[in-house]
């Protein structure tokens, strides 16, 4: 049915599958990618009035912001979130703001800096605040621009505390120049003191599914096979950064690995959708790879995205087009006006200076 309604809807529609999304769903998609590349990528395709993103809720809101007018977004199960976006509640960071402005020494060189994983309420309060979002491709990027054009700027860091600590201590920042902001405390747990010296202000969040690699499984995996390679997401924690061979964001991981030589071991710490389908492309190259992990870390809300949703929402869509009045949309992702212009300001200032063109 995926297939048919496929067909009928032709260039009317485009399908976004991610990265981490399962084989089944990814056969049907016209593109993959990452979430920013994604949106992009749909933005792009201006006879498709109907963009089905099969990720979670941030990705759409996110393809939202970025698409034109005529487009409409949506996502074929609204459950399908994030628990690290999440992790961020925009009533939290907003009494944050208002904190840190009041206890910095210098209040006026705070820019919140958010990971594209987070809602659009969080991005817009970047884009109200001259701050800007960023990716795990470009976090390193976005550090440089803000602390040689200030070296004085305190960075906010949203919502995951792991890219910003591994990023920053790579651009130079010690660790004891980042505080780490808890918003179940009071003041989030930072002292005046702390505050007095930070350059960073990280707030406590986490990717579940890269908590799971640990560097016991690095330890394990380098006794099993001394040359082995390993390479992880910057989402994983600080320690097992450390001891990784390689640490990039998932396109860089894709690329590494198939640039690697025949006759190489990879053990790879990320999203096992994503480990499995570099596993047998590589097989025919004999690259070995395999994940970190001995037990699959799945990301259990992309895993909401399955082919009876999909199926259900392209039945609604070609239902619409032949009774509009009759079958209303389904799941339709919308990010009200006044969000929308201020996120895309954080948006488009990330694109801008790392020079990754929206069309």
């Amino acid at each position: 049915m995926i297939s048919f309604y496929k067909q009928q809807l032709a260039e009317r529609m485009v399908i976004l599958g991610h990265h981490y999304q399962r084989d089944d769903i990814i056969q049907f998609a016209d593109f993959t990618g990452d979430s920013l590349k994604l949106s992009q990528l749909a933005a792009r395709e201006k006879d498709a009035e109907f963009i089905v993103f099969c990720g979670v809720h941030f990705m759409a809101e996110s393809a939202d912001i970025l698409s034109a007018e005529h487009q409409k977004v949506f996502l074929p199960d609204v459950s399908a979130g994030c628990s690290m976006a999440d992790m961020a509640e925009i009533d939290q960071v907003e009494q944050c703001g208002e904190i840190l402005q009041q206890q910095l020494p210098h209040p006026e060189k705070l820019i919140p800096v958010t990971y594209i994983n987070s809602s659009a309420a969080v991005k817009a309060f970047c884009g109200r605040h001259n701050g800007l979002c960023c990716t795990s491709s470009n976090c390193l990027a976005v550090f440089e621009f803000l602390w040689q054009r200030d070296p004085k700027t305190v960075v906010l860091f949203l919502p995951d505390e792991h890219l910003g600590r591994n990023t920053a201590y790579r651009y130079g920042i010690t660790l004891n120049d980042m505080a780490l902001w808890d918003p179940y405390e009071p003041s989030g747990a930072v002292t005046a003191e702390q505050l007095a010296h930070s350059r960073m202000v990280l707030w406590k969040g986490f990717c579940s599914v890269h908590q799971e690699f640990t560097c016991e499984q690095i330890h394990k995996a380098r006794g099993e096979d001394p040359d082995v390679n390993v390479i992880v997401h910057p989402e994983c924690c600080f320690e097992v950064a450390q001891l990784a061979d390689y640490v990039g964001s998932t396109e860089y991981i894709i690329k590494t690995i198939r640039a690697a030589r025949p006759g190489t071991n990879w053990v790879v710490g990320t999203e096992i959708n994503l480990v499995n389908r570099l596993a047998r492309e590589m097989k025919q190259r004999n690259i070995k790879v395999r994940s970190l992990s001995e037990c699959p870390c799945l990301c259990e809300t992309m895993y909401r995205i399955d082919l009876p949703h999909l199926a259900w929402l392209l039945d609604n869509l070609y239902q619409h087009c032949l009774a509009p009045d009759k079958n209303p949309f389904v799941n339709q992702i919308i990010v009200d006006e006044v969000t929308k212009r201020y996120a895309h300001q954080a948006l488009a200032k990330m694109i801008q200076l790392t020079a990754v063109p929206v069309d």
